[in-house]
C-alpha cells in the first residue's frame, strides 16, 4: 500500500556517474513539465519526449505520480536499498503511457542512454511559518543577553585603582617569596660587626710580593 508524500519534489540529472544538474520543486507545485528548453520548469535534454512540454510529474491525493518518457528504463530503490526494477503490476497510465506513484522513502531512476534522471520527494515537507510571539520573546531575551556583555565588561573591567591594587598585591607576594627563599638559605640573620678576636684570626694580606707577567704595568 502506498504512503502519502506531502512535500515537494527533488530531481537530479546524471551523465554517467557525474551529477550534471539538480532541481527542487516546492510543495505548492501541482504539476512539473519537462522539455529540451532552458526556460522549461525542468530542462530535460537527451530523453525522448512524445511532446513538449511533457508532463513529468503531477500531484495526486496521495502525493506524486511520475509519468515515464516512452524510451526510458525505470528503476527504484526504497529506504537506501540498491536500485531494482519496478514490477509491471505497480505501473499505471492511460493511452499507452506508463506512470508510477512516488511514495515516501522511494527514489526513482529514469535512464536513457548515458543520461539518468533521479526523482525523489524533497526533504522539506512544508514552508517555515512566520515567527510566533514566543519566538519573538526568545529573540528579545537572547538580544538583551548579547548586548549586556559589553556593558558588563566595562563595569567589571580593569580601572586605575584596581590595577594599582593588583600591582601592590603582586609586589607583596614577590617580597614574601624572597623572604621565604632567604630563610631557606639561612640568610635571614642580619650581619654583625667582627670582634677583635675574630679580626685577629683573619689572614692579613700583608706586604708580600705578587708575581705578575712582565708585560703587565702598574701605575
Amino acid at each position: 500500500m502506498s504512503t502519502k508524500t506531502g512535500g515537494g519534489l527533488y530531481c537530479e540529472l546524471y551523465w554517467g556517474t557525474n551529477l550534471s544538474e539538480a532541481w527542487s520543486y516546492g510543495a505548492e507545485q501541482t504539476a512539473i513539465h519537462a522539455a529540451a528548453d532552458e526556460k522549461a520548469p525542468l530542462p530535460l535534454y537527451g530523453f525522448t519526449l512524445p511532446e513538449e512540454p511533457f508532463l513529468l510529474a503531477e500531484r495526486t491525493e496521495r502525493g506524486w505520480r511520475i509519468h515515464l518518457p516512452p524510451a526510458a528504463r525505470l528503476e527504484r530503490k526504497l529506504h537506501g536499498d540498491a536500485f531494482g526494477p519496478v514490477p509491471r503490476t505497480e505501473l499505471g497510465g492511460a493511452g499507452g503511457r506508463a506512470s508510477v506513484e512516488l511514495t515516501d522513502g522511494m527514489t526513482l531512476r529514469l535512464t536513457e542512454g548515458q543520461l539518468s534522471l533521479v526523482v525523489q520527494g524533497s526533504v522539506v515537507k512544508e514552508r517555515v511559518g512566520p515567527l510566533q510571539w514566543k519566538d519573538l520573546g526568545w529573540l528579545v531575551v537572547v538580544s538583551a543577553l548579547f548586548l549586556s556583555l559589553p556593558v558588563g565588561f566595562l563595569i567589571a573591567g580593569p580601572t586605575p585603582e584596581r590595577q594599582a591594587e593588583s600591582n601592590a598585591r603582586a609586589l607583596q607576594l614577590a617580597a614574601e617569596k624572597e623572604a621565604a627563599r632567604r630563610k631557606a638559605l639561612g640568610l635571614e640573620t642580619p650581619l654583625r660587626p667582627l670582634t677583635e678576636a675574630e679580626r685577629a684570626q683573619q689572614p692579613d694580606a700583608g706586604t708580600g710580593g705578587v708575581n705578575v707577567p712582565g708585560f703587565f704595568r702598574v701605575r
